[in-house]
């Protein structure tokens, strides 16, 4: 029989959460104590909400945690939050632990008065998000490669991510981040050499970054009616790690945004 419990933010237990997700993803370096400790606590937007599995033993067996995000919906403030870290201690898997862990988890959330949870699934972990957590697919992501200009439909977006200045500071000081800024715009660099990830074209972020040149740029998000230059091309699917797909749960009983009226960038989830 598994504890349940919040998570903490403690030292001591973002120590424990670091060496469950390094253990869990053994290829992802990030993970330090000082890496959740920004993410976890430092947070303009509040501390996480989530929930871990403790064993009878005492190990921790499972871990999963939402961060606060702000949104804007028709122009008015949202509070929210993405969907993030989750791992499972291998000799505790199969037995349901996160399905467990996420239902707490947006209990919780939704008495706190969180509106929704946001997040982007792979294609293995998508089924479970939709038929046993309940949330709505909105839709896979577009990858894009290339060089030139990225524009935006001028209309501003229904429902997107707001960052103020204190928000724009805390997302590009990650301690893992590889930042740079070109042209209003904020890039990441990548372990694919001369590939550039576009995360965002919001001055306020890129002007929190050092200046830098981007070469082939990556553009991974949903933003509909976005026109792409000549010299952009869409990743076929075959060439794609995993589909990634953007889904959505409400909380307080509010419609689900459309696909069309949703902009969500590559700085809006934790993949650099």
């Amino acid at each position: 029989m598994y504890d349940l419990q919040p998570t903490r933010t403690d030292a001591a237990s973002l120590g424990q959460y670091a060496r469950l997700l390094s253990s869990v993803f053994a290829g992802v370096s990030k993970f330090s104590a000082a890496f959740l400790e920004w993410q976890y606590v430092q947070n303009p937007a509040g501390t996480v909400v989530g929930f871990d599995a403790w064993a009878p033993d005492g190990a921790l067996a499972g871990h999963y945690v939402t961060i606060p995000v702000q949104y804007q919906r028709g122009g008015q403030p949202v509070r929210g939050l993405l969907s993030l870290n989750t791992a499972t201690h291998p000799a505790h898997q199969g037995k349901g632990l996160f399905t467990q862990l996420a239902s707490r988890t947006y209990q919780a959330a939704a008495e706190a008065g969180f509106g929704f949870v946001i997040g982007v699934a792979n294609q293995n972990s998508t089924p479970g998000f939709l038929k046993k957590l309940g949330f709505s697919l909105i839709a896979p992501l577009d990858v894009q490669l290339g060089r030139g200009p990225v524009r935006y439909p001028g209309t501003v977006p229904g429902f997107s991510s707001h960052f103020s200045a204190e928000l724009a500071r805390w997302r590009v000081g990650c301690p893992a981040g590889r930042y740079f800024a070109a042209g209003g715009k904020l890039y990441s660099q990548t372990d694919r050499g001369l590939v550039q990830a576009m995360l965002s074209q919001r001055p306020e972020l890129a002007a929190e970054a050092a200046p830098g040149t981007p070469w082939v740029q990556m553009w991974i998000g949903h933003a509909p009616g976005t026109r792409f230059g000549t010299l952009y091309g869409r990743l076929p699917e075959r060439l794609k790690p995993s589909p990634l797909n953007l889904i959505y749960l409400d909380l307080q009983g509010q419609p689900t945004p459309a696909a069309d009226e949703i902009r969500f960038e590559l700085i809006d989830f934790d993949a650099y």
